[in-house]
């Protein structure tokens, strides 16, 4: 299977908190997207592999995506290294996308940071005839950046996601052994805090005002991104 979006998190749910409104608005709209989650996440303090394995599926239920796989490196360990890059490559060969959705660097989450650099680099490497996989070449054209825990800078897009964030909220309860849910028991931690559970609500209607609607998402680009015309002007008569 191929798809023309591939999001990649580095442990399932980053995908969701991140972009999760963004995903729910792209399968929508009609297009396929697929999911690659980095680890399994089982260093995670609640929660075992076999529930968020199971949750994840969840959640990209909800979201409409056409699919979802896991590279299964090492939780706590995500580094840039020639090894976990030809881990990553036959997922993108096998998968093609068009355009990749990554984290982005200089987040407070180690691997988050590390996943930036490592997916920047396996895709150029995906792209090499030389690096044999078993199969053919191919180097996404257009990566985009996230953020997992809001955002603390100017991103380059700001994405209306205004009728999909219900549906991102809905893909994060999925989690229901990692995020606020007083009927779980497990110890406590950030992300499972009632604190947390709002802010994602507060993060996106920050951003959605910045650019006049109710909810938005950030993305990001390492450089200029080509357009035709500056958006809002491709139909001015």
């Amino acid at each position: 299977m191929t798809v023309e979006i591939l999001a990649i998190g580095t442990h399932p749910d980053d995908v969701e908190v991140g972009i999760g409104a963004l995903v729910s608005k792209l399968t929508g709209a009609g297009r396929s997207v697929g999911i690659l989650d980095l680890t399994l996440g089982e260093l995670g303090s609640r929660g075992t592999v076999p529930e968020r394995q199971a949750e994840a599926a969840e959640g990209a239920r909800i979201l409409g995506v056409a699919s979802r796989v896991n590279a299964g490196l090492p939780d706590g360990e995500l580094a840039n290294t020639c090894e976990q890059q030809r881990t990553i490559i036959p997922y993108i060969r096998t998968l093609r996308p068009q355009v990749l959705l990554a984290p982005m660097r200089d987040d407070r989450h180690p691997d988050h940071h590390a996943a930036h650099y490592l997916v920047r680099d396996a895709n150029y490497f995906a792209g090499l005839v030389r690096i044999e996989t078993g199969q053919a070449p191919h180097r996404t054209p257009l990566v985009y950046y996230y953020r997992v825990y809001g955002e603390s800078d100017t991103p380059q897009f700001i994405v209306d996601v205004s009728e999909h964030f219900e549906t991102k909220l809905a893909a994060i309860r999925a989690f229901s052994s990692q995020f606020y849910n007083p009927d779980y028991q497990g110890p406590p931690t950030f992300i499972a805090s009632e604190k947390f559970w709002n802010s994602i609500r507060t993060n996106a209607a920050s951003l959605g005002d910045r650019i006049g609607v109710a909810y938005g998402e950030a993305l990001y680009a390492d450089g200029p991104v080509k357009v035709d015309m500056p958006p809002g002007l491709e139909n001015m008569e």
